[in-house]
């Protein structure tokens, strides 16, 4: 009978944000940082989207255009954030994506008031409105990200090569 070597166990995840490099000893090494950008910009995110909701606002039972809107450009800009962190990892630092698409864009879009907006709308009994709206913003966001995504590493594609090459 022979008997099986023990494997070793896989090591931790890393976050990306953080890295295997960071020591992380206190509050502001590791994660500290991390969490600051994040919450700066969802502060700056929330904002820019209650400032839409103020500019555009939308009458009880009726389409919620403006929170559809803020979610899909949101959507589009993360898709071509991470699109850009993605290709341009070792080049961007490592709180740009969570200042930006956790905080900025994490703070702007707003899954939370598309499901209030939602429930708004059946309480109104707008049944048709409220599932075009749930199902409507769940197909946009995620064709948007990917979109997005799509075209900003199309567009980037020599960008993306020329960084590349200078990395050999």
């Amino acid at each position: 009978m022979t008997s099986a070597k023990p494997r070793d166990p896989a090591p931790e995840p890393v976050d990306p944000d953080v890295g295997a490099d960071v020591p992380v000893s206190g509050l502001w090494d590791g994660q500290g940082p991390v969490f600051a950008v994040v919450a700066a910009g969802g502060v700056l995110g929330t904002v820019a989207r209650y400032g839409a909701s103020v500019l555009w606002p939308t009458a009880s039972g009726h389409f919620p255009w403006t929170t559809f809107l803020v979610n899909v450009v949101g959507c589009a800009l993360i898709g071509v954030l991470l699109a850009v962190v993605a290709e341009l990892r070792p080049y961007t630092h490592r709180l740009v994506r969570p200042f930006l698409g956790t905080g900025v864009l994490g703070g702007f879009t707003t899954f939370s008031t598309y499901a209030m907006d939602v429930r708004g709308l059946i309480v109104a009994e707008r049944y048709a409105v409220a599932g075009a709206y749930l199902f409507g913003t769940m197909a946009a966001a995620v064709l948007t990200v990917w979109g997005s995504a799509s075209l900003a590493r199309y567009a980037l594609r020599e960008r993306f090569a020329k960084v590349a090459e200078g990395e050999r």
